[in-house]
């Protein structure tokens, strides 16, 4: 699990939401984190944390590494949580149903994990709250690539 940052909030002083990616594989969550933040314009206000993988570095998922990751990044405006597969989902809709596992306002977003996130991380950085963060995220599944 690492932590990075993207971009700059608009109107100064609101805290950000924090997006967390996680995916069966570090390399894959770590990569995708990079280029969402790098196409978000870098910066050190939207926290971004990749969740990837199993503590040992095996393909996987694991409930340590993504409630870490949500901690890591919650600055209390919530956490917008992308997911790769399908155990993946799971994994995170267990970790909401416990209650204490993950930060108050952690949601699991349905959306397609790199233009997804890249849309999250773009949308956190301009200020937004968490219902737009999501939504952005999710009208990534409606890209066209034609």
């Amino acid at each position: 699990m690492s932590a990075q940052t993207a971009g700059g909030t608009a109107g100064g002083g609101s805290a950000p939401v924090g997006v967390v990616l996680v995916s069966h594989s570090g390399p894959v969550a770590e990569s995708v984190a990079t280029l969402a933040v790098g196409l978000a314009g870098g910066g050190d206000t939207v926290p971004v944390a990749a969740a990837g993988g199993t503590p040992d570095g095996g393909l996987g998922t694991s409930a340590e590494l993504i409630s870490e990751a949500a901690r890591t990044v919650d600055r209390g405006a919530g956490v917008a949580i992308l997911v790769d597969l399908g155990s993946a989902v799971l994994t995170v809709k267990a970790l909401i149903a416990e209650g204490d596992e993950l930060p108050e306002g952690a949601r699991l977003v349905d959306a397609p994990f790199v233009e997804g996130a890249v849309a999250a991380v773009v949308t956190a950085s301009a200020g937004a709250d968490l219902d737009a963060v999501a939504a952005a995220a999710g009208e990534a599944y409606g890209y066209r690539k034609e």
